[in-house]
């Protein structure tokens, strides 16, 4: 075959003067025929070897790419490759690629084993969880500083969220716990008019409200509605590198942001669980009276034998923890936001769960200890 059939092939020939000779389309469309021809080609035993690429008449970055790996092999076995004759904007396609050829020649690493990926989640996992103890300790310390000294506490920022996530929240939080009574004396008053023991409603409704459903319906609650809030504020801040000017302008941000709505939430959490209990309590003395005909001076009158005060007093030691957690693992997950919007709702959906799990779980650690002391 002549040189000049040769140069009307689409791909790669070896013409008589063994010089390498690229001709017709080198494109996305053509790569899989180009491919096999480099395969199957017998390439000249010269040190020195020539590609003539004027015949190229389109080239794109896959076809480029393609050229590029075949220099870059014959290169590898000590010959002194030359690309000549190629168009003006395809050898500035060639260029990029030899420029960026690291990253393109990079290969995909393998799909991990099980083990691998389970070390993975152990090492990342540990990684998160000294992180957290570390914002831990840095809050403890900044908590234990503004006690010793509360002139360093800001006040006006407390206020401001005591309003927020406090008084802001009476509306929901007391239809929520009126809901909730309403719902265990109507389930308990099935039960009970079975066995003609409508009074004990009353236990029912108030041991359950007072020392465990309030305050944990309340933390719930609470979690959902401030500790996202904080997530999401202080990620905005940090994406938006409000942080980093309030860094330049020599303010802590653990005092700036933190504090204040730790010890709000510290204080609205236990009055809301008050004003929890009265309302589920209420809903409760409702359904007493009209399924039950438990009249309100029978509720009331049974309810201060059965119900002693150490139930109250747990439900309401129980708030301030759980105010600590849900505060701390908010503004800890916004602290994490390292990128844009969608690592914010990223972080704050993990906020609410998160503070969820280990309100419950605190709460369940409490009751195996009191049940041990038989409170």
């Amino acid at each position: 075959m002549s040189t000049a059939a040769q140069l009307e092939r689409v791909g790669i020939t070896i013409g008589h003067d063994q010089v390498v000779h690229c001709a017709g389309p080198w494109t996305l469309d053509h790569l899989l025929d180009l491919e096999r021809e480099l395969v199957s080609l017998s390439w000249p035993r010269s040190r020195e070897l020539v590609c003539e690429a004027g015949h190229v008449t389109s080239m794109d970055t896959g076809g480029a790419v393609l050229l590029y790996r075949a220099v870059m092999q014959l290169r590898g076995q000590g010959r002194q490759v030359s690309v000549e004759g190629l168009r003006a904007e395809f050898a500035e396609l060639l260029r990029m690629v030899s420029t960026n050829w690291d990253r393109i020649e990079a290969a995909p690493s393998p799909t991990p084993g099980w083990q691998e990926r389970l070390s993975r989640f152990m090492v990342d996992r540990a990684r998160h969880v000294v992180t957290a103890l570390g914002f831990i300790g840095e809050s403890t310390v900044a908590v234990w500083r503004s006690l010793k000294r509360p002139s360093f506490i800001r006040w006006q920022a407390l206020f401001r969220s005591l309003e927020l996530d406090g008084f802001n929240a009476l509306p929901i939080t007391g239809l929520l716990a009126f809901l909730i009574g309403v719902v265990i004396s109507y389930q308990g008053a099935e039960q009970l008019r079975k066995f003609g023991t409508n009074i004990f409603v009353v236990d029912l409704v108030g041991i359950s409200l007072l020392r465990e459903i309030s305050p944990l319906i309340v933390a719930i609650l609470i979690a959902g509605r401030s500790g996202s809030a904080y997530a999401a504020e202080i990620g905005t801040m940090k994406v938006t590198e409000e942080l980093d000017a309030v860094q330049t302008l020599g303010l802590s941000p653990m005092q700036l942001l933190v504090l204040p709505r730790v010890f709000a939430l510290m204080i609205a959490l236990p009055l809301l669980t008050v004003y929890a209990d009265g309302l589920g309590v209420f809903g409760g003395m409702l359904i007493a009276s009209n399924l039950l005909n438990v009249s309100f001076t029978e509720f009331v009158s049974r309810f201060e034998e059965a119900v002693a005060v150490r139930h109250f007093l747990i439900g309401i030691v129980k708030a301030p923890f759980f105010a600590m957690i849900i505060a701390l693992v908010g503004c800890y997950q916004g602290f994490q936001i390292r990128g844009g919007v969608d690592d914010v709702g990223r972080h704050t959906t993990t906020s609410v769960v998160q503070s969820s799990f280990l309100v419950i779980v605190f709460d369940a650690l409490c009751s195996i200890l009191l049940n041990w002391w038989d409170l």
